[in-house]
Parts: C-alpha cells; sequence; structure tokens
C-alpha cells in the first residue's frame, strides 16, 4: 500500500510538469490563434469524453477537499478528549484520503490533456487569460501532495506532538480550499467572464482580475459545503461496508459509530447547501437574466425536480438512519411519540418541494386541466413555497437530532450552578446571534426600494421581515435568561417554536405577496429566512449542550447493535449525493449552452447543442458507476494494506486499543483487559456524542 501510493504521489507530480509543458506547447500568451479548433478521440464525441472525465475528476476532488476538514476535526476532538477512538477515526479518513489523492492527480492530468487536445482554441483563450495561475496552482498542489504524505505518514511517530500534528492537518486544509478557490475561478469565468472587450471579445485585464468574477464565492461556499456532505456521507459507506463484513463485536461497535458520525457530517453540511446553491443561484441571474431563466424555467427546470427528489431522499434517508438509530438507545422509547409526527412533516414538505410550477402537458390534457399550470398546486412550483419547505425539512431534521442527543439522558446538573462558563458562553453565541439579525431587520427598516427598482410606496413591504426579525432577537433574550435560570427546555420550545411560526408560516405565504407586488425583495425574505433559522440552530444547539450536562444516563448505548437496513441506507445516502453532484455539475456547465466562455467564445463543434435530460442521465449514472468502482476498490486496498491491524486503525493507536488502553486510567499505569476496550456509550465526552 506505501509502495503504491508513494508512486502515485510521484505520479501525480509528473502529470503536473507535463501539464505545464503542455501549457506552453498548446498556446503562448500572446494569443495565438489556433487554426484546428476542434479534434476527436477514436470518433468518440468530445464533449462526452470531457464531460465524463470532468465529472470523475471533480467527484474525487469533492471527497480528496471534504474528507480532511472533518478528518483534522476529529483528531483534535480526540487529542483534547485523550478518546483514542476519535483518532482511530481520523486516522482512517486519512487512509482513505490517500488513495483517492493520487487518483483525483491523475484524473486531474487526464482532463488536462484532454482538454488540451480536444479542445485546442478553447484552451489557448483560458491559457492566455490564467497562465500565471497555471504555475501557482502547481506550486500548490506539490505543497498539498507533501503536506499529505508528512500528515499520513508521520501519524504515530507523532503521537506525542498531536499540537504539531494537527497543524500539519490545518496546513493540508488551507492547501486544499486554496487548490479549490483557485479551479472554480476557472469555472466562474467561464460563466462571467470579465475584463474583456466587448469589440473584439479579447481578455483585456489581469490574471487576478479574471478570478475575481460574480460568481467565483458562491461557487466557494457552495463547494465547500458540498464538499462536506459529499465526504461524510461517503465515510458513512465506507463504514457501512465495514460493518456489513466485520467477525468481531469490537469491529461491528466500531463502525456502528463510525457510521453515526459520518452521517452527522453529512448532514451538517448539507443543512446550509440549499442556501449556498440559492444565492449561487440568485447571481447567476444577476449576471445573466438569461442563463437565470433558462436555469429555473427553461431547459433545466426539470433538472431541478430531479434534484428536489434527490436532495429530499438525503434528508428523509439520514432521519430514517437517525430513527433507526434510536432503538438501540435505552430510554428513547419516550421520544418515539414524536416521530411520525416529524416523519409526516419532512414527508409533505418533499412533496412540495419537488411540485414543479408547470407540467408537462398535451394539447388534449391541457384544456381538461384549463390551461398549462394547475389552479391550486401552480403555487406550490415557486420559490416562496421552495424556501418554506426547505427551512421546515431543516428544522425537523434538528428537531431529530436533539432527539437522538437526548434519548439516554436524564435531567442534567441545573445551568445556574455550573459556574460562570453557561453564562459567558451564552452571551457570547447569543451575541452573535442578535447582531446578525438585529443588522439585517436595520437594514430592512432603512433599505431604498429604489436600489431593488421599485417605487416608494413598496417600502411598506420591507417591515414586516425586519420586525420578524425583531421579534426573534427578543425570543433569543428571553430563551438565554429562561436557560440561565433553569428553564432551558421552556427557553428551547419558545424559541424554536417562534422560528417556525416566524418562518415556515408567515414568511412562507408572505413571500406570494412579494412575488405580486415586490419580485425583487424575494431574495431579501429568503435571506431573512436563513438568517433566522441558522440563528435558531446555533443557539438552541447551545442550550442543549449545558441543559444536559452532567446528566445520568438511562443506560449504554448499545453500539453494533444495529440492523443490517441501516448500513443499506448509509450506502443509498452514498448514491444519492453521488447522483446530486453529478445532476448539479451538468447544470452548471450546461447553463452556458452553445458557449465555450458565455457571451465571448462561442462553441461552433457539432456538440454545441445542449444534451436532453435522457442523455445527462445516461452519462451521470456511467460516472455513479465509475467513481462507485473505484471507491470500492480503495475501500478494499484500504482493508488489506497492511498498515496498521485488521480494523483500520494506525500502529500505535490499534496497539492501544487492543491491549485495553484507557485514557482516563493511563496515568496511574492501570491495565485493562482486551475485552474493555469495546466501545462504550460512557466513553463518550458529553458535549462531543452528538
Amino acid at each position: 500500500m506505501k509502495r503504491i501510493e508513494k508512486y502515485a504521489g510521484r505520479g501525480s507530480i509528473v502529470v503536473l510538469m507535463l501539464l505545464l509543458a503542455a501549457t506552453a506547447v498548446y498556446a503562448g500568451t500572446d494569443g495565438t490563434v489556433i487554426k484546428e479548433e476542434y479534434r476527436t478521440f477514436l470518433g468518440i464525441s468530445s464533449r462526452n469524453v470531457i464531460w465524463f472525465v470532468a465529472e470523475v475528476h471533480l467527484m474525487f476532488g469533492a471527497f480528496v477537499l471534504g474528507v480532511p476538514i472533518f478528518a483534522v476535526t476529529l483528531e483534535a476532538i480526540g487529542a483534547k478528549t485523550k478518546d483514542k477512538r476519535y483518532d482511530r477515526l481520523a486516522y482512517e479518513f486519512t487512509k482513505l484520503l490517500s488513495g483517492a489523492f493520487s487518483t483525483t492527480a491523475a484524473l486531474g492530468g487526464l482532463l488536462a490533456f484532454s482538454l488540451f487536445g480536444l479542445y485546442p482554441k478553447f484552451m489557448a483563450y483560458m491559457t492566455n487569460v490564467f497562465h500565471d495561475v497555471f504555475y501557482i496552482y502547481a506550486m500548490i498542489f506539490f505543497l498539498e501532495s507533501f503536506t499529505l504524505y508528512l500528515y499520513y505518514y508521520l501519524w504515530d511517530t507523532m503521537q506525542k506532538k498531536k499540537g504539531l500534528h494537527i497543524l500539519l492537518g490545518i496546513l493540508l486544509n488551507i492547501w486544499g480550499l486554496v487548490l479549490m478557490g483557485i479551479a472554480n475561478t476557472w469555472a466562474g469565468f467561464m460563466m462571467s467572464p470579465v475584463e474583456i472587450d466587448k469589440a473584439t471579445n479579447a481578455f483585456i485585464g489581469t490574471a487576478w482580475g479574471a478570478m475575481n468574477t460574480p460568481l467565483w464565492h458562491p461557487i466557494n461556499v457552495h463547494r465547500i459545503l458540498g464538499n462536506v456532505a459529499f465526504g461524510g456521507f461517503i465515510g458513512g459507506a465506507y463504514a457501512a461496508v465495514r460493518y456489513l463484513g466485520a467477525e468481531t463485536e469490537a469491529d461491528k461497535k466500531h463502525y456502528d459509530w463510525m457510521g453515526y458520525i459520518s452521517n452527522f457530517i453529512g448532514v451538517a453540511g448539507l443543512i446550509p447547501l440549499p442556501f449556498a446553491g440559492y444565492w449561487m443561484g440568485r447571481e447567476v441571474y444577476s449576471v445573466s437574466s438569461v442563463m437565470g431563466n433558462n436555469m429555473m424555467g427553461g431547459a433545466f427546470s426539470w433538472t431541478f425536480i430531479l434534484q428536489a427528489i434527490l436532495v429530499g431522499t438525503l434528508f428523509i434517508g439520514s432521519n430514517y438512519y437517525l430513527w433507526i438509530g434510536m432503538e438501540r438507545i435505552p430510554g428513547a422509547e419516550r421520544y418515539s411519540k414524536y416521530i411520525k409526527f416529524i416523519e409526516g412533516i419532512i414527508f409533505v414538505c418533499f412533496a412540495v418541494w419537488l411540485t414543479p410550477h408547470n407540467l408537462p402537458l398535451n394539447a388534449e390534457e391541457q384544456v381538461l386541466l384549463g390551461g398549462q399550470y394547475h389552479p391550486t398546486f401552480k403555487f406550490l412550483g415557486l420559490m416562496s413555497a421552495k424556501n418554506a419547505v426547505i427551512n421546515f425539512i431543516i428544522l425537523s431534521t434538528f428537531f431529530s437530532f436533539l432527539l437522538y442527543r437526548r434519548a439516554n439522558k436524564m435531567e442534567g446538573i441545573p445551568v445556574s450552578q455550573q459556574g460562570s462558563r453557561p453564562k459567558i458562553v451564552l452571551f457570547f453565541v447569543g451575541a452573535i446571534c442578535i447582531s446578525i439579525m438585529g443588522w439585517y431587520a436595520n437594514y430592512m427598516f432603512h433599505a431604498d426600494p429604489a436600489a431593488f427598482d421599485l417605487p416608494a410606496d413598496r417600502a411598506q413591504y420591507f417591515k414586516l421581515p425586519a420586525t420578524l426579525l425583531l421579534i426573534q432577537i427578543g425570543m433569543a433574550v428571553v430563551a438565554i435568561v429562561l436557560t440561565l435560570a433553569n428553564k432551558g427546555k421552556l427557553g428551547q420550545s419558545l424559541y424554536l417554536g417562534v422560528a417556525v411560526i416566524s418562518i415556515v408560516f408567515i414568511m412562507g405565504p408572505y413571500g406570494f405577496v412579494i412575488m405580486a407586488v415586490a419580485n425583487p425583495l424575494l431574495r431579501n425574505i429568503a435571506f431573512t429566512q436563513w438568517s433566522m433559522m441558522m440563528t435558531c440552530l446555533a443557539l438552541v444547539t447551545t442550550i442543549d449542550v449545558y441543559l444536559f450536562k452532567g446528566a445520568k444516563e438511562y443506560g449504554e448505548i448499545a453500539w453494533g447493535k444495529m440492523p443490517e437496513r441501516a448500513q443499506y441506507v448509509l450506502i443509498l445516502l452514498c448514491i444519492v449525493i453521488v447522483l446530486n453532484i453529478g445532476l448539479m455539475g451538468f447544470i452548471r456547465s450546461g447553463l452556458r449552452e452553445d458557449w465555450h466562455i458565455y457571451g465571448v467564445l462561442r462553441d461552433t463543434s457539432q456538440w454545441s447543442f445542449t444534451p436532453t435530460n435522457a442523455t445527462m442521465a445516461k452519462m451521470v449514472s456511467l460516472c455513479l458507476v465509475t467513481f462507485l468502482g473505484i471507491v470500492s476498490f480503495l475501500f478494499w486496498l484500504t482493508g488489506h494494506g497492511g498498515h496498521g491491524d485488521e480494523s483500520g486503525g494506525s500502529p500505535k493507536v490499534a496497539e492501544e486499543m487492543h491491549e485495553g488502553f484507557n485514557p482516563t486510567l493511563a496515568g496511574a499505569g492501570v491495565g485493562l483487559r482486551r475485552e474493555a476496550t469495546t466501545i462504550s456509550a460512557t466513553t463518550i465526552p458529553k458535549k462531543f456524542e452528538s
């Protein structure tokens, strides 16, 4: 395994060196015109070749950028709590990363050669714009490669220097984020080019100017969150496969716990993702109304119905996995009565979420219906309804996590008896939440309708969202005061209840009013809902931490007792997130239609038409099978790499766990029997358990 990774790492460096050489060969910085604009590969559609290679490369890129974020976080938690299970889990994620990184680099090299070979004129233009950035990209890639292998191979050597090793992990994430940011500038420039001479379509700016496009930061935020969710669900599938194949009780317990943590990470990235997508979609409208209308009301509108189905499946699957998991928690039965209501809310919201605005009807069906639009259900296809229900789905999922977290806990230590820390932390978190909502309430109260191209009399429609923000601020203060007075559950209930009423049942219907009389304000309504929802999640979670601090438990969580169907849910979530990333890649790229660089460099090849949804489904499915096939091989290779024990842990950590190492007793020199090392819920630190 080590030898394979070493040669793969060297190979990726060689690929980048050849890439830089190809850059110089195919196009100089003087804007030389390439006579041969398009080539083919063995008669295969060049567009499909690039589509396939780019999408699979993007999938692996999402994995290798998302995994380090939570791997180093888990390692830091393990170092802080002295719990070796977190260290083992972080190591297993990193072990997966090492093989996937080499594959990503190889696919990146293949993509570069394919682009330069099949689309020489397009790459000549891009090289003229970004040639300086290419060299910086290569140098950052070298740094990321070296940092990754230092982080991976020095894991055991630096067990006593955890702070320095975690610093390496942080540095690895910095290099990865920089690489992602640079690559996103190319996609952003293709969709929203800047510093272009309108008369000649020639680039007249600097490389930095070309990078700083209107879509750069929306794409960055969207991809970071997407990568975290993607990596989490891939990790969950890995845990599920290892759980199904585990032969010992200890391994079943470990991979059950790993599956739970992975699902939590995936949902944590998934929750804010719809709003990052909404922001990016809004900026697409701002760049080009043609692209925007084509995205939501034209050729790509039905792909968003498919996307709604996939996103809804992710939320339903994650909740279902949690509900199954509550069966292994003593005391959880007292919350089982709430599950049917949460399930009902999520399914109703899911139905609204996937309802289209217009239906594909023939002439006879339109006559029977009375038009292209259903008289009632057409309203469920508008963004006001979508914004309301996605917030409700997220809040319901959050409520599921709250129930799961407190399922086996009794009453905790009264907050008033926990010293000054709860007061400080609640004040700090509350101040941040109140500041965000207060800032936006002030903005809405004093916003000039003219800035939205609205007449002055529309100012009255800015007042309701601002007022609701002020009410939410007041409820945040009430929740904090009640918590400090040992009535935290009441504070949580009031704050969460008012948030649901304001976000879903007031702002949702109000959005339809806004669409009729002040449509540009709809984006501000969406941000109001988002800010209220995210601050609610932050403050309620903080209250919950102190509400159950020091709480006695009804019993230990029976890790390793999950039914097999729960593992298949984790595998399903992995498949769905891969399909979703493939679908969204098609939408983002396809919005340019017959433009390589939107409005600047037209695609004049025979493949310049927008593919049908049937073609998209075939290509995305091919990418899915290829990606999961390679990932499955990496899973198998990781389990037979010979680095560490048969359970996947690093040698040092595996030895300590199998010899009965107990971090709470290590300082006293107490040795425990091997049987005492099985994973127990009582060893999970309270503030990190869920």
